[in-house]
């Protein structure tokens, strides 16, 4: 495996840097959890390792896609340039998540968006390549390769509709709901909010100061509570019912 890594902030930033770390973080991502271990170690070897600084772009919008990534720590923004030349924050990905995939079914082979890091970030890079030779060896890996995409395009379509239509409390409160762990708890669930407020804010086109007021009406009603990162929804019936109330 290829390494082009500045030296970590830390010695346990160093531990996700280890082979069994990294085989962990390749099964973890869907359409290559079909890999047996052998054929992961394998894939590894044409990895590289790549650390980004803040505020640094891993790739723009429209150059040649000849990566694929995963987000090892740190966080990144996805940002698509709009015909005036401003940028239109997607969403943010974290840990596990990948970077590059709509790619795979561009006919130009060209990176659909933008992608900058929020924080100093570690990701690791397959070989785009590398990956169309997976999907055509591996039906299965294939098949949920493009379901994934499928579920994809619905979240995006899902947040087109709420631009277009709903306030920003609905906007609010649909990325909150969207973020809580699957499956109904009776105890309360928590979400992470770990990138920066104004990236947030921007993903869901509004100011921070926005953002900020409508966090705190959640929290002065007894929706959720909120405490530095941790958001936790007390009541998810009184989260939903915000949506049908006016901002």
């Amino acid at each position: 495996m290829n390494t082009t890594i500045c030296p970590p902030d830390s010695s346990s930033t160093d531990l996700l840097f280890k082979p069994k770390q990294l085989r962990e973080l390749v099964h973890g991502v869907p359409w290559l959890g079909e890999l047996n271990d052998d054929e992961v170690t394998e894939l590894l070897e044409d990895t590289e390792l790549k650390t980004l600084k803040t505020r640094e772009w891993l790739f723009r919008q429209d150059s040649p896609a000849h990566w694929l990534y995963i987000v090892i720590n740190g966080a990144v923004r996805l940002a698509r340039g709009a015909g005036d030349g401003r940028l239109a924050t997607i969403r943010c990905v974290e840990r596990g998540g990948t970077l590059g995939e709509l790619s795979m079914v561009s006919s130009a082979g060209v990176y659909l968006y933008s992608a900058e890091a929020l924080r100093r970030t570690h990701v690791l890079a397959i070989p785009a390549k590398r990956c169309r030779e997976i999907m055509d060896r591996q039906p299965a890996c294939r098949a949920e390769f493009m379901s994934r995409l499928a579920l994809e395009l619905t979240e995006r379509l899902e947040d087109l509709a709420l631009l277009t239509q709903a306030d920003a409390m609905s906007r609010l409160v649909s990325y909150i709901l969207r973020q809580l762990p699957a499956g109904r708890s009776k105890s309360p669930r928590v979400v992470r909010l770990s990138i920066p407020k104004r990236w947030l804010a921007a993903q869901l086109a509004m100011t921070p100061e926005t953002l900020s007021r409508l966090l705190a009406k959640l929290r002065d009603g007894g929706v959720i509570g909120i405490d530095r990162q941790r958001l936790t929804v007390l009541d998810e019936q009184k989260l939903r019912d915000a949506m049908l109330a006016d901002d």
